[in-house]
């Protein structure tokens, strides 16, 4: 304890910013650039921070420096110091004045223009002055924005391939992913569609590492069928409608975006049957992180939409 005390005393926090400046930025020159200060000035805090700890932080190799090991590890807890920090001062800003406030999260295209839609409008209609920046990506991607702090929580469907061990999660409503058509589709007329009817048609499709592009892949599968060949392999939402629009594709969609505000009125849900549809669409956040009172009023706010 007298050692970790003696560490304590002496750790600086503008040194360890220093140190993930450089390691972001690759040399020292452009971290002192970056920082406003010289590169003397960079040298004498990394310095500093080393005969603190006792180790070597930085290495450097032909593409500039890097974090060593004993660098790595000082610089991942220092980005949940950080993080705790600037969730400080927004609690402070928000309990100064709690119609406003800054929200970062991440959803998925189909919930954000869906049910973090309706959210987001039940909120700025109460407190103008609230800011949300909103991320959308692939659930993944989502998932590693929230475990690097970079966002503060992720509405989406729960999908199986993601390792969610240090993350809360808290269901919302159940949902079904359902095949989609425009209603001028000649399919939009049959009563009672196979699924293996529909393998030669013109598909458009997320790619295959997102949730839904691989529930789309098992679906097929599951029903021993030869997946289609994907036209249109797009995460944009905005382009498959407009292709769904022509009515010669066929699409994979979670079926509150069909129902929710803002929905878009010329595309019907076919009656396909689809193995696994039904799904938990939830909020995630990360354990040991408290969530600010925006993201709890968020969350609150979502329970009730």
């Amino acid at each position: 304890m007298d050692e970790l005390d003696r560490v304590e005393r002496r750790l600086k926090l503008h040194d360890m910013r220093v140190l993930m400046a450089v390691v972001e930025a690759g040399s020292m020159n452009k971290a002192a650039e970056r920082l406003a200060t010289s590169q003397p000035a960079i040298s004498r805090s990394i310095a500093d921070l080393e005969h603190t700890l006792g180790v070597r932080l930085l290495e450097r190799n032909p593409d500039g420096v890097r974090a060593t090991p004993y660098g790595a590890a000082i610089i991942r807890r220092g980005l949940a110091v950080f993080d705790e920090l600037r969730q400080g001062i927004k609690d402070v800003e928000f309990l100064s004045d709690p119609t406003s406030g800054e929200l970062a999260l991440g959803c998925s295209e189909y919930a954000a223009s869906g049910p973090v839609l309706a959210i987001i409008d039940r909120l700025t209609r109460r407190h103008p002055r609230m800011v949300f920046d909103v991320v959308t990506g692939p659930v993944l991607s989502l998932y590693r924005d929230l475990t690097e702090r970079r966002i503060e929580l992720v509405m989406t469907r729960l999908v199986d391939v993601a390792d969610r061990r240090n993350m809360m999660v808290e269901t919302l409503f159940e949902d079904d992913i359902v095949v989609v058509a425009a209603t001028h589709n000649p399919w939009a007329r049959r009563r009672r569609i196979d699924l293996a009817e529909l393998v030669g048609e013109t598909w458009t499709l997320p790619p295959r590492d997102t949730g839904l592009g691989a529930f789309a892949w098992n679906a097929f599968c599951a029903r021993g069928l030869e997946p289609p060949r994907t036209s249109v392999v797009t995460y944009s939402m905005h382009m498959s409608h407009k292709l769904l629009a022509t009515g010669r594709f066929l699409t994979m969609l979670p079926r509150y975006t069909l129902t929710m505000p803002g929905k878009h009125p010329s595309l019907k849900a076919l009656p396909v049957k689809l193995a696994n549809a039904r799904g938990p669409m939830a909020i995630i956040t990360l354990k040991n992180r408290t969530p600010s009172p925006l993201a709890e009023l968020f969350i609150s706010t979502a329970r009730a939409v």
